[in-house]
C-alpha cells in the first residue's frame, strides 16, 4: 500500500537516470503506477468487468493503461504498432476467454510502466522534437507530444478507474 504521509511523486524529487525535460512524464507515470495499485490491491475480482451506468469497466481501465503506454511508446520510438499489438487494442474493455486477475493485470501495467522508464532514461534530450507519426493516418506528433499525452492519458484514467472502482466497492 502506498504510503499516504509521502508526498506526491513530483514532491519528492528528480528521478535518478531520467533527464531533466521528461522527469514531469516520469512523475505521472510513477504517480499512477502507485495509485492504481493502492486502489486495486484487494478489489474484488467478481467486479472487475462490471460497467456501471455504461461506464468504462476496471478491467477495461486497467487494459488500457498498459496498452496506451505500449502504443505511445512504440510510436515515440519511431516504430508502428504490430498485428499483437492491434489485436491487443481491439480487446480492450472485453472480458478475456481466460480471465485475467486484478493481480494479473496490476502486474500488466506495472511492468509496462517498467518499460516506460526505461524508454525515458534512454531517450536522448535532442531527440523530443522529433516528428513522429501516429496510426495509420500517421498524424504528426512529436517524441516529446507522445511522451506527455501518455503522461497526461495514464492521468486521465486513473481518475476515471478511481470513480468507477469506489462506486462498484459501494
Amino acid at each position: 500500500m502506498a504510503d499516504k504521509h509521502k508526498p506526491e511523486v513530483w514532491l519528492r524529487g528528480p528521478i535518478e537516470g531520467i533527464s531533466p525535460l521528461l522527469q514531469p512524464v516520469a512523475h505521472a507515470l510513477l504517480q499512477a503506477r502507485e495509485e492504481v495499485n493502492d486502489l486495486m490491491t484487494g478489489f474484488p475480482e467478481i467486479l472487475l468487468w462490471i460497467k456501471p451506468v455504461g461506464m468504462a469497466s476496471p478491467g477495461f481501465h486497467l487494459q488500457h493503461l498498459a496498452g496506451v503506454l505500449d502504443r505511445l511508446f512504440t510510436y515515440a520510438r519511431g516504430g508502428a504498432l504490430t498485428q499483437h499489438q492491434l489485436t491487443k487494442l481491439s480487446l480492450e474493455g472485453k472480458m478475456p476467454e481466460i480471465e485475467y486477475s486484478v493481480t494479473t493485470l496490476l502486474e500488466i501495467f506495472n511492468r509496462q510502466v517498467d518499460q516506460a522508464m526505461k524508454q525515458l532514461s534512454e531517450t536522448d534530450e535532442l531527440i523530443l522534437t522529433d516528428k513522429r507519426g501516429v496510426g495509420r493516418a500517421q498524424l504528426p506528433s512529436t517524441v516529446m507530444g507522445l511522451y506527455v499525452h501518455a503522461a497526461e492519458h495514464t492521468m486521465r484514467h486513473v481518475g476515471q478507474l478511481l470513480v468507477t472502482a469506489t462506486m462498484l466497492r459501494g
